[in-house]
């Protein structure tokens, strides 16, 4: 996002041919169907995300005496999509209405936003460092030194670098007044400079040209070094690691392109009334299909793994003891039933054979 959801393509539904020498263009029906669209998908986005994002740092605060440096990552990776899902139910009721929390809030709610973005993707490629590291050379330094005490500083290092990348979208982006008098808050860059081309040219590189080199790189050594271990496990490592990156691309990649093309139109190309519409429309599904795939950073992540299975049964259970009990005594009765059931058709199918 160059600023903020809604707000990319705000100029779109304003936008007007007659410098052209052309009709207005009528983008009407596009901002109508994001006033419902938008609001429905981020609300769902937040409630999910939400879930399964707050499991999993409650999860491993519960377990912090025995984390290691994977577990940081893990961490810091639920709390940046966390502190991302914060902003979308302020962004959903300006798509729904209009700016009502003010100029620091816009400020303040864009920084939330554009951090916890950038946070949740550059986690993820620390994480994928993290793998390169252990499992192509295990007996490095790195991987001999691995701690808490490493995994903090590289978050640390994460967090300030994340904050760096979004100050051009927390700086130019400001309440403004439209002709009807409602206000949106939306990027303001000043005329006459390169900042907007930045923006969206940093976006492009940081959530996809950075992420698919890098990834691409580790993996591809990743995957054969998985291959030459006789493990029984290793098929199913593999499928989890071609999941993530299958599964992050596939999301990220139609926004990146359609972002491009928005970013073309503000150089001046493909101007005309029905690239604006598509493009707009466009811009709202590939948007909120990005957005959504921080609900499965938890599902990819952490439930795929063992040890996190095992570790949020045991918070559960160590909460819910009574709940757990319950379920444990209706397992074994229904199991018990089933093996009742089976015994008896079995005593059945021998007297009618006999």
């Amino acid at each position: 996002m160059t600023g903020t959801p809604k707000s990319d393509f705000d100029d779109y539904y304003n936008f007007n041919e007659t410098e052209q020498g052309a009709q207005p263009c009528n983008n009407g029906n596009a901002k109508a169907f994001s006033e419902v669209f938008l609001p429905t998908l981020y609300s769902i986005v937040f409630i999910v995300g939400f879930i399964g994002n707050g499991l999993v740092v409650w999860v491993l605060i519960r377990h912090r005496q025995k984390s290691n440096m994977t577990d940081v990552c893990l961490f810091n990776l639920a709390l940046s999509d966390l502190i991302f899902l914060v902003s979308l139910p302020f962004w959903a009721h300006n798509a729904m209405d209009e700016w009502i929390f003010g100029k620091f809030m816009c400020h303040t709610i864009t920084g939330v936003f554009m951090i916890g973005l950038y946070a949740s993707i550059f986690f993820m490629v620390l994480m994928t460092l993290d793998r390169y590291a252990i499992i192509v050379h295990a007996h490095s330094m790195f991987s001999r030194h691995r701690s808490t005490k490493m995994g903090l500083a590289l978050a640390s290092m994460v967090w300030i670098i994340s904050l760096f990348a979004s100050l051009p979208n927390i700086i130019f982006t400001n309440q403004k007044t439209d002709s009807n008098n409602k206000s949106s808050c939306r990027p303001d860059f000043p005329d006459d400079t390169s900042w907007m081309s930045f923006t969206y040219i940093n976006m492009n590189i940081l959530s996809l040209v950075f992420p698919l080199i890098i990834m691409s790189f580790c993996y591809s050594r990743i995957i054969p070094t998985l291959l030459s271990i006789k493990s029984q496990k290793r098929h199913k490592v593999v499928k989890l690691i071609l999941a993530v990156v299958a599964v992050y691309f596939l999301f990220w990649t139609p926004y990146n392109i359609v972002m491009f093309l928005m970013f073309l139109q503000r150089c001046g190309y493909m101007l005309s009334c029905d690239w604006h519409i598509s493009l707009s429309l466009a811009m709202q599904w590939v948007e909120t299909i990005a957005l959504s795939h921080c609900c499965l950073n938890p599902i990819i992540y952490a439930f795929a793994g063992q040890k996190f299975r095992r570790a949020v049964l045991k918070v559960f259970k160590d909460q819910f003891p009574l709940c757990f009990k319950q379920c444990a005594s209706f397992s074994q009765q229904l199991s018990e039933r089933r093996s009742s059931t089976f015994s008896r058709a079995s005593e059945m199918s021998s007297t009618q054979i006999a």
